[in-house]
């Protein structure tokens, strides 16, 4: 029988088929190849005769993409949530991601949550920075139900994975995007003003029809791996129709006569974007070295 992993805890899969929710170990083959079944992956399942919806995994079918953060199989598109306030957003932090899943080639929708806090400035500051970046962008407010129908035509149709810090309203969101109450919902630790982690393993969550919602853990830290300092400038989209610079290969960082730097003093790109830049392509610069 075929189905698809919505969900992975402790080397049991629930697997969703046409005729309900099949509980699964995957045959020992898999772990001899080095393989491991992932939320997302389209499987066959050999059913165990006697056993009520108890089945192994027998086929993993070829994964259309494979996520490394989180570990998931199979998507469209990622939604990137981030807080207005509580926890306040790090845009070094909102940035990282947007480089990982343009690097792993995942189209990026950015949400910004929690609209309600008396954040509307900061929102149209947000938007005008990242309207450039290459990445669809929605204001919510997950306590008043706005922009819930516009962000919900975005992902229609498209298996969606979810990612954000901890405490942005992940799963809220996710509760009036699928019309109830699919998942727990945390506070905000005011102490260390990040949110409590109510989601501990990724899951496929069905919203309508051919729409699917992956929920994955929050975080507090988000670190970049596979990508090169140098590699940076074609992931900041806004750099593309800048004129070359005097210096090839540029940096951007310290060069005189630097085309994007002087766009950055034209306003034509966003300072927040570029001191995010800077600060990365450091870090980045800093790893390699040791």
């Amino acid at each position: 029988m075929r189905g698809r992993i919505i969900k992975g805890i402790g080397g049991f899969y629930y697997v969703h088929t046409d005729n309900g929710l099949y509980t699964c170990k995957a045959k020992g083959v898999f772990r001899l190849d080095k393989t491991k079944p992932l939320v997302g992956d389209y499987v066959d399942i050999d059913i165990i005769p006697d056993e009520e919806m108890v089945g192994n995994i027998a086929t993993i079918y070829d994964r259309r993409n494979t996520l490394i953060r989180p570990n998931v199989s199979n998507v469209d598109q990622a939604l990137i949530i981030f807080a207005l306030a509580s926890p306040p957003p790090n845009f070094v932090t909102l940035d990282k991601m947007i480089l990982q899943y343009l690097k792993q080639n995942v189209p990026v929708v950015i949400c910004l949550n929690k609209e309600d806090l008396d954040q509307e400035a900061l929102a149209r500051s947000i938007v005008s920075d990242y309207r450039n970046c290459g990445c669809s962008l929605f204001v919510t407010s997950a306590s008043r139900g706005e922009g819930i129908e516009e962000l919900k035509r975005c992902l229609t149709g498209m298996t969606t994975t979810v990612a954000g810090p901890s405490g942005v309203g992940k799963s809220s969101l996710i509760n009036l995007l699928a019309g109830e109450d699919k998942m727990e919902t945390g506070t905000v630790s005011y102490k260390l003003e990040r949110g409590r982690h109510t989601t501990r393993h990724s899951e496929i969550i069905p919203i309508e029809g051919n729409t699917y919602i992956i929920d994955t853990p929050g975080f507090s830290s988000f670190e970049l791996f596979d990508i090169k300092a140098e590699e940076l400038p074609e992931y900041y989209r806004e750099f593309e129709n800048c004129p070359a610079c005097r210096f090839v290969p540029c940096s951007h960082t310290h060069e005189p006569d630097c085309r994007i730097k002087q766009a950055v003093d034209l306003g034509m790109i966003s300072r927040r974007r570029y001191e995010n830049y800077v600060y990365i392509y450091n870090e980045l610069t800093r790893s390699r070295r040791y």
